[in-house]
């Protein structure tokens, strides 16, 4: 018996390093970034602006709370940082809605939103776990022009917070990366009859227009703040 259990011990001690080398390491939790209007890490994940290990994983800007950064102090992350990049700059009006999307529900604290070192807008999350897919809209008030937005996910169980930058044009048309001198629509008109899918753009009553997600027949501007189409600003004509 002494002889079996030994046996049994030496061929344990010969697995358990084979183990662990072969298990696959646990994965890291995903978490969040701001999605609508596009932020930098979710244009570096669409391969609209070529970006490092960012377009990996853009829900996982994450770093100690009370940064004012892009990469949220990630080096890996460092290109978001630079705002030479052609960043798309979207067209918004003095008030917009931003959506972010959680693929691991921390519970919040709250969502801030600053331009430079301004706080304009703030969200309480109550310590409580937020749905998936979440929608502020923010007031700019006397705000004009390009500006770099970062809104920041606050967590509540954590000392860390979640960081996305979007670049956006206040009252203004500019579309395309860099932001200056106006925008035209540049796309095909709004076609009743045909399939769009999430990230397709129509122009329709002198605006341009983004699909959130699979669409077909719904007129861009019928179908309200929390429907499929992304009023993108009006174009010139």
């Amino acid at each position: 018996m002494n002889m079996k259990r030994r046996t049994a011990l030496i061929i344990g001690a010969l697995v358990s390093p084979v183990l662990a080398i072969t298990l696959p390491a646990a994965t890291a939790g995903a978490h969040g970034w701001v999605t609508s209007p596009a932020s930098r890490q979710d244009q570096c994940a669409a391969g609209t602006v070529s970006c490092g290990q960012i377009k990996y994983e853009p829900q996982s800007v994450e770093g100690p709370q009370g940064l004012r950064s892009c990469s949220g102090g990630n080096a890996a992350f460092a290109e978001l940082d630079d705002d030479s990049k052609p960043w798309r700059v979207t067209p918004i009006g003095s008030t917009y809605t931003f959506n972010w999307h959680h693929t691991a529900r921390h519970a919040t604290a709250n969502w801030q939103y600053f331009v430079g070192d301004r706080l304009v807008a703030q969200f309480s999350g109550g310590g409580a776990q937020p749905a998936a897919d979440v929608s502020h809209t923010v007031n700019f008030g006397t705000l004009t022009g390009r500006q770099k937005v970062l809104a920041v996910w606050n967590v509540a169980d954590t000392t860390n917070a979640f960081y996305s930058c979007i670049d956006v044009n206040i009252g203004g048309t500019g579309g395309g990366g860099g932001g200056t001198g106006p925008g035209t629509c540049g796309v095909t008109a709004w076609d009743p009859a045909r399939v769009y899918t999430g990230g397709d753009t129509v122009s329709y009553g002198g605006h341009t227009w983004r699909a959130k997600w699979w669409v077909t027949g719904d007129k861009p501007g019928t179908t309200g703040e929390w429907g499929v189409w992304e009023d993108l600003g009006a174009c010139a004509v």
